[in-house]
């Protein structure tokens, strides 16, 4: 009887509890060598290949494009090569072991099974602000009157590093989704180029009519889930979250049970500066001011203990938008460096969230958060503090503002600033002398 061993899907980063499956590289029957890619799998922070741990045969595979698997749980079943770790020594020492067998021919590859309905790619949900985001939800992207882009977060990372335009690649995913497939036969042929002329997407079917009454339907997992109340007509299906908007869900989840929030805001006057100036750095600079005035806030609370670290040096968790969700990559030392050291280091982060490459390192450990809210819409937030921060600053949208000034009135430019902390490691009068002293820094001419 064959020997066979279940490879079960290996943490692939700080304690991921999960990853979902965005391509398998084999089929059941390929024979594959150690090492050799087996799966490329979307955890909350990156797309990354999947190593196969034998040199033999794939049995089975647990699990389709875009299933999401639980770390710990079976990805792949294999039968292993009782001979390859003796050819491996061979090759190394350049002896036989004997008389060359001639190598049994492989088996021919089994056809690729048509995608399960469950497994297509879904339509994405807007990102939210001042937490970590991404997923296998479809985005769709209006690019002209003649229709949309629709594809996975997994699948557009694949198209940025292949330099390929999504509106002019032909989908062949159910209802118009690019697929991964799609993405490198374009960059293959040459199709996606700029200047042609955007594939044509297919119509999307009608919905189906809106029955009488309180219906439900079976989820994935067996579970009931309520469908539209009557007279509605449903334009989608509920779909599991995956990668970095799963992961978004839980972490929310968890600051909203454990933190205590409590916000105070209040209105940076820019009326003194100097010329042109770089809003993110001095906002940086005035938050590492205010750190050293009441390093309460920038700490660390341990709810479970009840302890709080201090920290020395000042880490700053800054948010970046993509297409995928939110981001927060940690800029280190901020308290170290100078303007354009600040502007480096963000666009260097930008950059490698941009085209997944960050480490998973740079997107934990910060000791303080900002959300830059501001540049897209909006004055005033509550942005989330996630454990085990202390607290998260919101900067909104710039104004002109009517002030009152001695002897008259006058219009100052104004950025409204939110801090948003936890009343269990801080106290108001912290958070209002820490917010104080980023204001003045921030009302300082250059």
């Amino acid at each position: 009887m064959a020997d066979i061993k279940t490879f079960n899907l290996p943490d692939l980063g700080e304690g991921l509890p999960d990853a979902t499956i965005v391509e398998w590289h084999v089929k059941e029957g390929d024979e594959i060598k150690l090492d050799a890619a087996l799966a490329s799998m979307e955890t909350a922070k990156a797309v990354v290949d999947v190593p196969s741990p034998y040199t033999g045969k794939v049995v089975k595979l647990h699990g389709a494009e875009g299933d999401v698997i639980e770390t710990g749980s079976p990805l792949c079943d294999f039968e292993p090569d009782p001979n390859a770790k003796q050819r491996a020594e061979s090759q190394e020492t350049g002896h036989s072991h004997g008389p060359k067998k001639k190598k049994a021919a492989s088996p021919a590859p089994a056809p690729e099974p048509a995608p399960a309905a469950e497994t297509s790619e879904r339509e994405d949900e807007g990102t939210v602000v001042g937490a970590m985001a991404s997923g296998n939800q479809v985005h769709v992207e209006q690019v002209s009157s003649a229709g949309g882009v629709k594809a996975v977060p997994a699948v557009r990372a694949m198209a940025r590093k292949l330099k390929v335009d999504l509106a002019r690649v032909k989908p062949s995913g159910e209802g118009g989704v690019i697929t991964i497939k799609d993405v490198k036969q374009a960059a293959a042929d040459g199709s996606a180029a700029q200047g042609s002329a955007p594939a044509p997407a297919p119509a999307a079917p009608a919905p189906a009519p809106a029955g009488t009454g309180q219906r439900t339907s079976v989820s994935q997992a067996g579970k009931p889930v309520r469908t539209s109340p009557p007279s509605v007509k449903a334009s989608g299906q509920p779909e599991q979250l995956k990668g970095v908007r799963r992961n978004m869900a839980r972490v929310m989840a968890d600051a909203h049970a454990s933190v205590v929030q409590t916000s105070i805001v209040d209105d940076a006057d820019l009326h003194a500066w100097i010329g042109k100036q770089d809003i993110t750095a001095r906002l940086i600079r005035a938050i590492v001011a205010a750190c050293k005035q009441v390093p309460a806030l920038n700490a660390w609370f341990d709810g479970e203990n009840l302890s709080r670290t201090m920290h020395p040096q000042v880490d700053i968790g800054i948010a970046v938008d993509t297409d995928d969700g939110l981001f927060v990559p940690a800029l280190r030392n901020a308290d170290m460096l100078d303007a354009n050291g600040i502007r480096t280091g963000i666009n260097r982060l930008r950059s490698q969230v941009m085209d997944r490459s960050i480490p998973s390192s740079e997107l934990a450990g910060y000791t303080i958060s900002l959300s830059n809210f501001g540049m897209f819409a909006g004055r005033y937030a509550t942005p989330v503090v996630v454990p085990p921060c202390v607290a998260i600053i919101g900067a909104g949208k710039l104004s002109h503002d009517v002030v009152a000034v001695m002897g008259g009135i006058e219009v100052h430019r104004r950025m409204p600033i939110s801090l948003t902390f936890d009343h269990r490691a801080a106290t108001g009068g912290e958070a209002a002398r820490f917010l104080k002293a980023l204001l003045d820094d921030l009302a300082l001419p250059q």
